[in-house]
């Protein structure tokens, strides 16, 4: 299993598939598959039965997880970049290797 090295709450950029050149931010990582969920990108339609919650039942939108090798991770300037580590005052941090900024 490779290591993750986007985690939740990082701004990413979709660089493959349907939903190429979309930006979100990261909800939920699935290390298991290997996967993201990501805010407002890749939205399916749920079919709902009624409950007692939802009466009508119905049809809802929600995200469903993209790969992790389809996003890249953005900076701050807005491009996507590699992650990359360094020990800094005896903490590992985590950067972008094209700005070579702190993430």
């Amino acid at each position: 299993m490779k290591k993750i090295k986007i985690k939740t709450g990082d701004n990413i950029k979709v660089i493959a598939g349907d939903h190429k050149g979309s930006e979100g931010k990261v909800i939920k990582i699935f290390k298991a598959s290997n996967t993201a969920l990501i805010e407002g990108i890749n939205m399916v339609k749920k079919h709902n039965k009624p409950s007692s919650k939802n009466p009508k039942g119905g049809i809802t939108d929600i995200e469903a997880p993209i790969n992790i090798s389809n996003i890249s991770l953005l900076n701050s300037n807005g491009e996507t970049t590699r992650v990359g580590y360094k020990i800094i005052d005896g903490e590992k941090k985590r950067f972008g290797l094209k700005s070579d900024e702190i993430i």
